[in-house]
């Protein structure tokens, strides 16, 4: 490990990318396996076209995927916003409001409607194999035209993310004279972090129970391309924001600097996240039993579900700050790729698991097959297409100089804010 100073944050965040689109890979990887699925695949113009969340449905199936996948959901993409916001505001100082908004769409709107027009397609042709009785690309191409939306995959984030950099962009133009209330905010969360992260998780329950009791914690709402999980984008807001705060006066001390209180606890963090989680899988079954739940006992499993979060989230950027500050060629080449390999990725996954359908493997093995072809596959086309100049600007992993002095603003999962 490095030794501790300026950039080792920076450095340990940059490699999340890394381990956070593994992960993403690995989730949608096993998505065919689960023990909860029925028996046969979803029918392909049948409402609420559950196929968008569970594309293919295999006949081998393993209780661990369901656990793995559950520990995921719980934070993830919460996770991906935070660390989203974390160069949001500095990015915002060094470029300015036309040229980071130009940025975002650019890197964001330009990808996000390329793969969800060109590739959710290909990539959803084989749900409609499953249950064809006519397997023609014409005819699944009328089938397609004929559904009240179009599915867009992983990609509901990036337009959700694109939502929330308009957002903060606002706010840096509106403030004005007024931005340094944004940097005593930052300055305060490094000065007194157990008071800064209690606030947070009030306002997380906050912004997240209410939403949850409303519409349940599992209803989506889909209008042509764009999806939204009705429980949580407040939620996502949240953490979008607190990311900002965080990281407004760089990161390299405070919450998430290398002495910071994340690092030094890591210990903490990591042991609080597992039971946590465990109570929120719990409640969570117990709401989802075949009768419906006491409101006393759905607002309980929401809370979990806001602790659970909290305490994920801190115990994957403790452990990153704390132990991933190294540097690995295979690291670098996996980050520079990252952004690419979350676009591409999706096609991959399913075609993999319509094409193994017909074998006679535990799911274990399958899903093994389907996440390390998938990273080969989305990793080196990736790599291909980012020697193609245009693509690789918008796609590849680039660094600016930063507006802190103390921190190297480096890239995150899927893309970096700070670039």
């Amino acid at each position: 490990m490095p030794a501790r100073g300026a950039g080792h944050s920076s450095l340990a965040i940059d490699n999340l990318r890394a381990i956070v689109i593994l992960l993403v890979v690995a989730f949608h990887s096993v998505l065919a396996y689960l023990s909860f699925l029925p028996p046969h695949p979803f029918a392909f113009d049948q409402p609420p076209f559950e196929w968008r969340s569970f594309p293919v449905v295999d006949s081998q199936r393993w209780l661990g995927f369901d656990i793995f996948c559950a520990w995921l959901d719980v934070f993830l993409m919460s996770f991906f916003f935070l660390l989203s916001g974390l160069f949001a505001w500095p990015s915002l100082s060094r470029k300015g409001v036309r040229a980071f908004l130009l940025d975002r769409l650019l890197r964001l709107a330009g990808p996000c409607a390329a793969v969800v027009l060109l590739l959710m397609p290909l990539a959803h042709y084989p749900v409609y194999l499953q249950t064809a009785s006519d397997p023609s690309i014409a005819d699944f191409w009328r089938h397609w035209l004929a559904l009240p939306l179009w599915p867009s995959g992983p990609m509901w984030f990036l337009w959700l993310l694109l939502v929330g950099d308009i957002a903060v962009a606002a706010l840096y133009a509106l403030t004005g004279r007024r931005r340094d209330a944004v940097l005593r905010l930052s300055r305060y969360a490094r000065q007194h972090p157990a008071r800064f992260l209690a606030a947070f998780a009030l306002v997380s329950v906050i912004a997240y129970v209410p939403l949850a009791v409303a519409f349940g914690p599992f209803a989506w709402v889909q209008r042509g391309p764009f999806s939204l999980q009705l429980s949580r984008p407040l939620h996502y807001a949240l953490y979008f924001f607190a990311g900002v705060a965080i990281g407004a006066c760089g990161i390299e001390r405070g919450l998430a600097g290398p002495d910071g209180p994340l690092a030094r606890r890591w210990v903490w963090w990591v042991a609080a996240a597992p039971p946590l989680f465990v109570l929120w899988l719990g409640l969570t079954a117990l709401t989802r039993a075949p009768l419906p739940a006491a409101l006393w006992l759905q607002v309980l499993d929401d809370l979990s579900f806001v602790a659970a979060c909290f305490a994920g989230c801190g115990a994957a950027l403790a452990l990153a700050v704390r132990f991933a500050a190294v540097r690995s060629r295979l690291l670098d080449s996996l980050k520079a790729n990252a952004y690419g390999m979350y676009l591409v990725h999706y096609v991959f996954v399913v075609w993999l698991q319509y094409a193994l359908l017909p074998a006679a493997l535990p799911a274990v093995i399958k899903a093994a097959l389907v996440c390390g072809g998938t990273t080969l596959l989305s990793w080196s086309g990736t790599a291909a297409l980012r020697r193609i100049p245009a693509v690789a600007y918008i796609i590849g992993a680039q660094r600016g100089a930063s507006a802190v002095p103390t921190a190297q603003f480096a890239s995150h999962a899927p893309h970096s804010a700070a670039e």
